[in-house]
């Protein structure tokens, strides 16, 4: 029994004649006289009446309709969702962002791709640059962003592309001295408490402040660390100390702080997005699409 011969006895019951029945199916009538008569036999059932004003299902037609109808709309939906599968309109997509990340590049991409793919299963994980690479390379990730590419072994296998770029820049409370300076050196920082990342989150970003401080690196291991950028900005605020971030983080600032730009100018290490370079899945596929339609990645 195949998908046609479900199609065929229900256009028959549907026309009640078999002529009007092959018209709308496209073809001849003896073919589909032949086609329910083989129906029949492998059911083991008479399914139609055929009378002179018609053909009618009987007792047992009426009740194998039922279920073949079901059946043909559950093949139908098997089709369209194998195909929206396909198309990256369904599954379900891992992705690990650093707070930063949600400053400019997340947004632009998130906001569209969830607005076109509302079926898609979205499990966004805030995380450390260190967690999200470390989750990436075991395979509890599909997609990771972070502060430089991820390192250590099975990294040859991923592919890191960068969609964000930053320079160092200061917080301050609005009480604190240098509230009103457009520029702190790095003397300054060095004289002041600091609120930074912490090592372990974010190793890339530890390890340029403390090429950037040199002789002075020895403040970092004072410092008050914080895991994400509005609890740096949120401390500073209440007087703690002075907040180094990235430059984005300026859109997150408060009523009750102040930017500083940092001289030497710092760039901080990049925002990289990176995922398995042997990853096939088309939900995978489809973000990266909509990142480059945004002029995020490289074409």
């Amino acid at each position: 029994m195949e998908a046609r011969h479900l199609r065929y006895a229900l256009a028959v019951a549907e026309h009640q004649h078999f002529g009007r029945a092959a018209a709308s199916l496209g073809i001849a009538q003896p073919s589909l006289s032949r086609q329910i008569a083989d129906l029949e036999r492998e059911v083991g059932e008479r399914l139609f009446d055929r009378t002179p004003s018609g053909v009618f299902p009987t007792a047992a037609g009426s009740a194998f309709l039922v279920p073949a109808r079901r059946a043909l709309c559950e093949m139908s939906s098997a089709v369209a969702e194998a195909g929206r599968a396909a198309r990256g309109e369904a599954g379900r997509l891992r992705l690990g962002f650093i707070g930063s990340a949600l400053l400019r590049f997340l947004p632009s991409v998130l906001t569209p791709f969830r607005r076109d793919r509302p079926d898609v299963r979205l499990e966004l994980r805030e995380m450390s640059t260190a967690r999200g690479s470390a989750c990436l390379l075991g395979g509890e990730l599909d997609l990771v962003i972070g502060r430089g590419a991820p390192r250590g072994p099975g990294a040859e296998g991923l592919v890191s592309v960068t969609v964000g770029r930053d320079d160092l820049v200061a917080v301050v409370g609005r009480g604190h001295p240098y509230a009103g300076m457009r520029t702190v050196t790095v003397e300054q920082l060095a004289r002041q408490h600091l609120i930074v990342a912490s090592a372990d989150d974010e190793p890339a970003v530890r390890a340029g402040l403390r090429a950037l401080l040199g002789a002075d690196a020895a403040v970092l291991d004072t410092a008050t660390e914080a895991r994400d950028l509005r609890t740096i900005i949120g401390l500073a605020g209440c007087g703690v100390g002075i907040g180094l971030g990235p430059s984005g983080m300026r859109a997150a600032g408060r009523s009750d702080t102040w930017f500083c730009e940092v001289a030497p100018r710092t760039p901080l290490p990049d925002l990289v997005m990176s995922y398995r370079a042997d990853d096939r899945s088309p939900v995978l596929a489809a973000f990266l699409d909509e990142a480059r339609r945004r002029g995020d990645l490289p074409r």
